[in-house]
C-alpha cells in the first residue's frame, strides 16, 4: 500500500480539478485577451475564478492577483510594498521561521537598504506579539509573518498581531504568508486586519505553478513582471487559464464543509501523535493543541498547531536514513521543506524552536490531507516499530553501535 505523508510538500490534485483543466486545454483553449468567443469563453474562466476565491475569503474580487505560485506572491507582496513606500520608510519586520521565499527576499531587501529584524519564537514556534510590537516603529512599513509554518505546522497569532502593529502604527502593512494556512482554515482578511495574503495552488490538490496574492484595496504594490499590462497592470502575461480555474475549483472543494474536514483532521493528528509517541526515543516537535478554525479567533492556546503537519524527531537516527527507509516501504515522508530539501542544511526553524543540537538532523515531517487514513497511520506506525530498533543500531555517522 502506498502512503503518502507528505502533502506539505505538494498534494495529488483533484480528479475534478483534472477534468475541468482537460476541457479548458482541449475546447476552451483561447486567450483570455482576444477579443472573439474563444476569448471570451477563457476569460469567463478567469473571472469565475476570482469571483470563487473572493468568495472564500470574503473580499473583493478586484483584490486578487494570479501568479505563478507562493514563491511569486511572497515575491510580489515584498518587493512591491518595500519598493512602493519606501519614502515612509525602510525598516522591516518577519520572524526567523519564514519559508525561504520569504526569507530571502528580505535578505536581498538589506542589501538593497533596508533594516529588517527578525523575531525569535519559543519552543512551540510561536512568535511573541509583544516582541513584534515593541519593534514597530515610525519607518516601519512591513510585517510579515507565516500563519502557518511549513516544517512544525505551528499557527500564529496574525490577529494579535495585525492588532497590536496598527496600533503602534497604523501605516504599517501586514503580510501574511498563507501557503500552508489557505486549505486547512478559515482566513478572512477583513477579520484578520492584515493587508496582503498569499496562497499558493498546489498545496490543496490544485495544479503545480498557480497561486494568487491577495492585495487590500488602496495598498501600493509594485509588479515584478511588466509587459502588457494585464490584470490591471499587476502581473503582465497571459492568464493561465487551466491552471487558475483548477485552483479556484480545487479551493471550492477544500471549503466545502471545511469544519467537518477539519475536526476528522484534527482527529487524525492527535492519534498520529499519541502513537508516534509511544514509540521508543521520540519526541514532537512545535504544537500539540488543536488550533482553532478561525485564524481570528485566539481563545486556544498559544502552542496550537495546523492539523496537517506534525515533525517527529527520532533519537540515533538520521533523517535521511529514515526517509529512504520509509520510502522503501512506499511510505513517502520529508525531512525538512521540500522547496529546499534538496539543498542540505540544518532548518532554521528546528533551531529557532530550540530543539537539541543532536535531533536537528534526525528530524521527519508527516504532512497529511482529508484523504488521509487511520489505516494508513496504522500501517506507518508498524512499519516505524519495526524500522526504528533496527536503524539505531548503527549511530548517525554509519558505525555499528556498541
Amino acid at each position: 500500500m502506498e502512503i503518502y505523508f507528505d502533502n506539505a510538500a505538494t498534494t495529488r490534485v483533484y480528479d475534478e480539478v483534472i477534468d475541468l483543466m482537460a476541457q479548458i486545454m482541449r475546447v476552451d483553449y483561447g486567450n483570455p485577451s482576444s477579443l472573439h468567443m474563444k476569448g471570451v469563453e477563457a476569460e469567463r474562466y478567469i473571472r469565475e475564478a476570482r469571483k470563487t476565491l473572493a468568495r472564500i475569503l470574503k473580499v473583493q474580487e478586484k483584490e486578487i492577483i494570479f501568479t505563478s505560485g507562493g514563491s511569486e506572491s511572497n515575491n510580489m507582496a515584498l518587493f512591491g510594498a518595500a519598493r512602493a513606500y519606501r519614502r515612509s520608510g525602510k525598516h522591516i519586520i518577519s520572524t526567523r521561521i519564514e519559508h525561504a521565499s520569504v526569507y530571502n527576499p528580505l535578505i536581498e531587501l538589506e542589501k538593497e537598504g533596508w533594516e529588517v529584524y527578525f523575531a525569535g519564537v519559543d519552543r512551540y514556534g510561536t512568535v511573541s506579539v509583544s516582541d513584534i510590537a515593541d519593534h514597530v516603529r515610525e519607518d516601519t512599513t512591513l510585517v510579515s509573518v507565516m500563519c502557518v509554518n511549513n516544517e512544525i505546522g505551528t499557527i500564529q497569532p496574525i490577529a494579535d498581531i495585525a492588532r497590536e502593529v496598527k496600533k503602534k502604527n497604523p501605516h504599517t502593512l501586514i503580510h501574511v504568508d498563507a501557503i500552508q494556512g489557505f486549505g486547512k482554515m478559515i482566513l478572512h482578511p477583513g477579520q484578520l486586519g492584515i493587508d496582503l495574503l498569499s496562497v499558493s495552488g498546489h498545496k490543496i490538490h490544485g495544479p503545480k505553478g498557480t497561486g494568487f496574492l491577495w492585495i487590500r484595496d488602496g495598498v501600493r504594490v509594485l509588479p515584478l513582471i511588466y509587459g502588457g499590462g494585464h490584470q490591471h497592470g499587476m502581473r503582465s502575461g497571459t492568464e493561465n487559464v487551466p491552471g487558475t480555474a483548477g485552483m479556484a475549483a480545487a479551493a471550492q472543494i477544500e471549503y466545502t464543509d471545511i469544519q467537518e474536514k477539519l475536526d476528522r483532521l484534527y482527529s487524525l493528528r492527535a492519534y498520529f501523535i499519541d502513537r508516534v509517541l509511544a514509540l521508543p526515543g521520540t519526541h514532537v516537535n512545535g504544537g500539540l493543541k488543536r488550533g482553532s478554525l478561525s485564524l481570528a479567533d485566539r481563545e486556544d492556546a498559544a502552542c496550537c498547531a495546523a492539523p496537517h503537519v506534525v515533525s517527529v524527531s527520532f533519537d540515533d537516527i538520521r533523517a535521511e536514513v529514515l526517509l529512504h527507509a520509509l520510502e522503501e516501504r512506499q511510505i513517502y515522508v520529508s525531512s525538512g521543506s521540500a522547496c529546499s530539501s534538496n539543498h542540505p542544511g540544518i532548518s532554521g526553524t528546528l533551531k529557532a524552536a530550540g530543539v537539541p543540537g543532536k535531533l536537528l538532523d534526525s528530524t521527519i515531517r508527516f504532512s497529511f490531507s482529508f484523504d488521509t487514513t487511520k489505516e494508513e497511520i496504522d500501517a506507518c506506525m508498524e512499519v516505524l516499530s519495526g524500522l526504528l530498533p533496527m536503524l539505531r543500531r548503527f549511530v548517525p555517522g554509519g558505525r555499528k553501535r556498541k
